[in-house]
């Protein structure tokens, strides 16, 4: 009779403890996802883009033809260097959003890149025109801003 009644209380006791391992491994488990949740809930939303290429030479790409017509025929879907895969990526937001995420380097590039095509370069300012703003609506969003920067329509 004892002996039964020690194995009891050691399969009680093995049961307790694995209980206790089952336990802490659940606990450890739902802290870790509580953790990840959190900071998936407090990573905040791309507020910008990313800054990354903004010390590129723009003047170096905008009077070199080879470099013009390699991010040129990037944009127009050719291959691209990791720039002007991003450049390509985000255009059409920056379009959409007013280059809202843009930094102000950024901003600034984008008005001589876009003075330099439709005074330097219209029949391929037309051809990115025809590819990211079909119908115009850019064209007409932005025409006082153009015009700001000293550019006829």
């Amino acid at each position: 009779m004892m002996a039964s009644s020690v194995r009891l209380h050691c399969i009680g006791y093995l049961c307790e403890v694995y209980s206790a391992v089952t336990m802490f491994k659940l606990l450890t488990l739902v802290v870790c996802l509580s953790t990840i949740a959190i900071e998936i809930q407090a990573a905040p939303e791309e507020s910008q883009y990313t800054t990354k290429y903004d010390n590129i030479n723009l003047d170096e790409i905008l009077s070199n033809e080879r470099l013009f017509k390699s991010y040129f025929s990037c944009l127009m879907g050719g291959k691209c260097t990791p720039d002007g895969q991003m450049l390509r990526d985000v255009l059409p937001d920056a379009l959409e959003t007013g280059c809202s995420k843009c930094s102000d380097k950024q901003k600034a590039g984008t008005e001589k890149v876009f003075k330099f095509l439709m005074e330097k370069k219209p029949a391929e300012y037309t051809e990115l025109e025809k590819k990211y703003d079909p119908k115009g609506i850019y064209k007409a969003k932005y025409e006082a801003e153009v015009k700001k920067i000293g550019v006829e329509v």
